[in-house]
């Protein structure tokens, strides 16, 4: 590994190791997540969005400290610890996280601070990453979003898993609101889920319904099932945004309504290729502001 050297400000002459840098995308909550009739039937299916949290980390050959910034990054600092003590490498250095999710809202800024420190570090390492490397860290820490795939994925989140691979969807607006306050991906896991079986057989139906809209494409069905999920969640934590929200969306003629569900987000979805979509979403904005006093517009990804 190729080592430089630095004189930093007031400081004497050091040894600077190699640098990694990467990123992971968050997700504007889930289009679906709930409990399977099987074991470890605990499930969401991401909607991923164009925002990204970076991580770069500055491996330091001098040293055997580990830091993080922003310091109450604790999680990352702690996976970049399991993966220093994975390779054996008597090593400290400094992971830098700069992320454009906000936190304990349901956009998996934690599991995308997680994902892209697992990269970054690797890089520094020059170890490879693959998903299921990564995932077997993050088992360890806590429940995780499937942000590891540039596609919409069914995921096992408390187990950290994959189920499958949907595919990719056409680029969708999400236009939201946010209820305000945090929400603690671990605390909330940590809830007994109070649905019956068969509320479990109707999580099944539902997550077939959702694979084959991706496969399909088919906006309207995935935007049904996401209203389907949202509205099922509320017994395990209400929203009482949600059916204004919905009243909205059908007002407008959006796809339907998505929310966080362990988060304080929900969305309109649009269309963007609708010939009316720039209408739809001005007046979905207008209608947002007036019921929360806050409207963020999100863009999905679309990984074709």
């Amino acid at each position: 590994m190729r080592t430089i050297g630095t004189l930093a400000p007031g400081a004497g002459y050091r040894r600077v190791g190699a640098t990694g840098v990467s990123a992971a995308f968050g997700t504007f909550g889930e289009l679906l997540q709930g409990v399977l009739p099987e074991e470890d039937g605990d499930f969401l299916v991401t909607l991923p969005v164009a925002r990204w949290a970076m991580a770069r980390f500055e491996l330091d050959p001098d040293s055997d400290v580990l830091e993080v910034w922003p310091p109450h990054k604790k999680k990352a600092k702690r996976l970049t610890a399991m993966i220093m003590e994975d390779v054996a490498r008597p090593a400290g250095g400094v992971l830098r996280i700069d992320s454009m999710l906000p936190e304990g809202k349901g956009l998996a800024s934690s599991s995308a601070d997680l994902v892209a420190t697992a990269r970054a570090v690797g890089n520094a390492l020059g170890e490879e990453m693959p998903p299921r490397r990564i995932e077997s860290y993050l088992a360890r820490i806590e429940p995780t979003d499937g942000v590891l795939y540039p596609s919409v994925v069914a995921f096992h989140h408390r187990s950290v898993r994959l189920r499958a691979q949907l595919g990719s969807l056409p680029s969708m607006a999400v236009v939201s609101i946010d209820e305000g306050g945090a929400v603690d991906t671990v605390d909330f896991n940590s809830i007994p889920k109070p649905f019956t079986m068969a509320d479990r057989r109707e999580y099944a139906r539902l997550l077939d319904r959702v694979s084959g809209a991706v496969a399909r494409r088919d906006l309207a069905e995935v935007g049904a099932v996401a209203t389907a999920s949202a509205r099922m969640n509320q017994v395990l934590r209400h929203k009482r945004s949600l059916e204004p929200m919905i009243d909205i969306c059908r007002e407008v003629g959006g796809l339907g309504v998505v929310v966080g569900h362990s988060g304080t987000t929900l969305g309109v979805l649009l269309d963007t290729a609708a010939p009316d979509c720039h209408n739809q979403l001005a007046a979905a904005a207008q209608a947002c502001q007036e019921l929360a006093g806050n409207v963020t517009v999100y863009r999905t990804l679309s990984f074709d």
